[in-house]
């Protein structure tokens, strides 16, 4: 008798007599055909893991472009002024035919707005499109007693309490009635950009996780510093 791993199927052989007559196979040796192989489904992933929050995108309306930031400009049936450029440190972007032209602090619209107008003399009526490919201007600080002081690159719309769990919440003697957002604002003398001010907000966490404090939380904005005394 032979066995075959795997299949699990017993074939059974005649023996033949020493005088030559075929012996007679049961009904027993008769076999059908190995059954189907059944197909288990495994899960992709271990039952107990949890699956990564989703990320709330920015609203390509509202959102003002930054330094670092990527934008994928794309002028209609015309290849050599559509391409990905960067948006320089000075908030200026490069583009053939126009030179330079100012992106951060504004929409990516308005952006389209200023590039249509522009390149109206050499693409009169053309079809632009302004998309931030790759958001990397959103920077918020987090210092003082917490667990991973740091400067986090943000890629959504974040709140004071996210940046305090992406630096591990609070140390020790942290006050945490009085935690301070330091928002970078630019003043100006006689019209012109003189320097930077910081405008103060604050935020009392304990207020915040109380019954009805959930408005107490507000959002960042890049550049924003998060101090916790």
């Amino acid at each position: 008798m032979k066995l075959r791993f795997g299949a699990v199927l017993v074939a059974a052989s005649c023996a033949r007599m020493a005088i030559g007559a075929p012996a007679v196979c049961g009904a027993d040796d008769a076999q059908g055909p190995p059954p189907a192989p059944v197909a288990v489904a495994l899960p992709s992933s271990p039952p107990d893991a949890a699956s990564p929050p989703p990320v709330t995108p920015l609203d390509p309306v509202s959102y003002r472009i930054g330094p670092e930031d990527n934008l994928a400009i794309a002028v209609w049936q015309n290849a050599d002024l559509t391409r990905m450029v960067p948006v320089r440190p000075d908030g200026k972007i490069s583009l053939p035919l126009v030179n330079d032209v100012q992106a951060a602090g504004l929409t990516p619209m308005e952006l389209r707005d200023q590039l249509k107008e522009k390149l109206a003399e050499y693409a009169p009526g053309a079809e632009i499109s302004v998309i931030v490919a790759e958001v990397n201007s959103f920077k918020v600080s987090v210092m003082g007693k917490v667990q991973r002081p740091d400067r986090y690159l943000l890629k959504g719309p974040t709140t004071v309490l996210d940046v305090l769990a992406l630096a591990g919440g609070f140390q020790d003697f942290a006050n945490q009635e009085r935690v301070v957002v330091l928002r970078p604002e630019p003043f100006f003398v006689q019209g012109k950009q003189a320097g930077q001010t910081f405008r103060r907000f604050y935020l009392n966490y304990k207020k915040v996780i109380a019954a009805g404090g959930e408005t107490e939380n507000f959002a960042l904005e890049p550049g924003d510093i998060v101090v916790v005394p």
